[in-house]
């Protein structure tokens, strides 16, 4: 749950330092780690994610991955150790 959390902040963090507004960031980050769409702002219902920076799409594109494949499926796939067995 921390880790989950700890991508959620970090994700909405680095959205927010491209220059989108608070409930965007958040929404964007939490509906793409979730995967549940649409979020809030300028990804809500009535939008999409075209508003987003490229960089801030590949952010999104991370956050999707990780919450399809699950922290702990991730955290063990990006282990040098499970990759030398």
């Amino acid at each position: 749950m921390v880790i989950y959390l700890m991508i959620f902040f970090a994700s909405s963090t680095l959205l927010s330092l491209m220059g989108m507004d608070f409930v965007t960031t958040l929404s964007a980050s939490i509906a793409t780690l979730g995967n549940v769409c649409p979020g809030l702002g300028l990804v809500g219902p009535m939008a999409s994610f075209d508003s987003i920076p490229d960089p801030g799409k590949l952010i999104l594109i991370a956050n999707m991955w990780i919450g399809r494949l699950e922290v702990f499926t991730v955290i063990v796939l990006l282990t040098p150790a499970f990759w030398k067995r």
